[in-house]
């Protein structure tokens, strides 16, 4: 069987893909950014930490532990991916490492939770 992957259509808008590249193009750093991101907000822990984070507007890692019903050590070792992948930043007090999001971020994640909060008073109607 031959493996083709040219197109089968008669004829190609080449305006249409050419704008699409130069999109594409022009916002690569857009992109990565974002994919970046949702990768690190695809794990569901994240994703909870992220938006209790947004919710509360700063949590220490004693906090999430409690909320999580995780140990410290785990709830600290998505703390740092999230911290590396520069989506949250650490305050201290005294010895306590408080944690919020980046506004940059938020920003891009806002959506996400407002979708999550809308489900949420859906299944409580």
């Amino acid at each position: 069987m031959e493996n083709n992957q040219s197109c089968i259509r008669v004829f190609a808008d080449k305006v249409q893909i050419d704008n699409c590249k130069e999109i594409l193009q022009t916002n690569e750093k857009a992109f990565t950014q974002l994919s970046g991101l949702l990768a690190l907000a695809g794990n569901e822990v994240r994703l909870k930490i992220l938006f209790l984070l947004e919710e509360e507007n700063e949590l220490c890692p004693c906090d999430l532990s409690d909320i999580l019903g995780m140990s410290i050590p785990a709830v600290s070792q998505h703390l740092r991916k999230l911290k590396d992948g520069n989506v949250i930043q650490g305050r201290r007090e005294g010895q306590t490492i408080f944690y919020s999001l980046k506004q940059e971020q938020l920003t891009i994640l806002r959506p996400f939770f407002k979708h999550i909060m809308n489900n949420s008073e859906k299944e409580t109607v």
